[in-house]
């Protein structure tokens, strides 16, 4: 059996302080960005989704709330290496935004050809 590395609570709070960063490859070409962990007091409120809207678009703008909320907060930390803001992140083609937020999350990335 292997023996596997275990975490340590500084190290684990100490994510949500360290920016992280990746080259998200779309199209041919790499786009930077970096992102910081949140902590439960910065991630955006979860709620219901309002009367007609539908729950799935309601909780894919959370998520992109979210991308955002730790986008930001690593431009913060690091301003020098800004790539991406908000206003930026509504203009990006979906997909893209999809990519970005797989890597973030560390999920399987998708790209246009799963569609």
């Amino acid at each position: 059996m292997e023996d596997k590395e275990m975490w340590t609570i500084e190290e684990l709070t100490s994510l949500t302080t360290t920016v992280q960063s990746a080259e998200i490859e779309y199209h041919g070409k790499v786009l930077p960005v970096q992102w910081c962990e949140l902590t439960e007091a910065e991630e955006p409120k979860m709620s219901m989704a309002p009367e007609g809207m539908d729950d799935t678009q309601h909780y894919a703008e959370i998520a992109s709330q979210r991308m955002i909320a730790m986008i930001n907060k690593a431009n913060k930390l690091n301003p020098d290496a800004k790539t991406l803001d908000e206003e930026a992140w509504h203009l990006l083609p979906t997909t893209l935004r999809w990519n970005i937020s797989n890597t973030v999350m560390q999920t399987a990335n998708t790209t246009e050809s799963d569609f």
